[in-house]
């Protein structure tokens, strides 16, 4: 999987989840960091989160769930 490819991926489990729009969701969520798994081996990614506190609130519930599921993606 893709940085791009988990975006997308939590950007339509919040929409399903939680209503409101892509954008809006896109907005609060931010582009994925990607980092070298040699220094993050559990988990080479993340978010830098914005929106209201919410929202922040429901996209971390549904970081930790996927994270569990895909916990190194790649580049792109």
């Amino acid at each position: 999987m893709t940085a791009s490819d988990l975006e997308q991926l939590l950007i339509t489990r919040l929409i399903r989840e939680r209503g409101g729009t892509s954008q809006a969701w896109r907005r609060a969520l931010g582009k994925a960091i990607v980092r070298d798994t040699t220094t993050h081996p559990h988990c080479n990614w993340d978010f830098r989160l914005s929106g209201t506190i919410s929202q922040r609130a429901a996209i971390e519930r549904l970081l930790d769930d996927v994270r569990l599921e895909h916990s190194i993606v790649a580049d792109g």
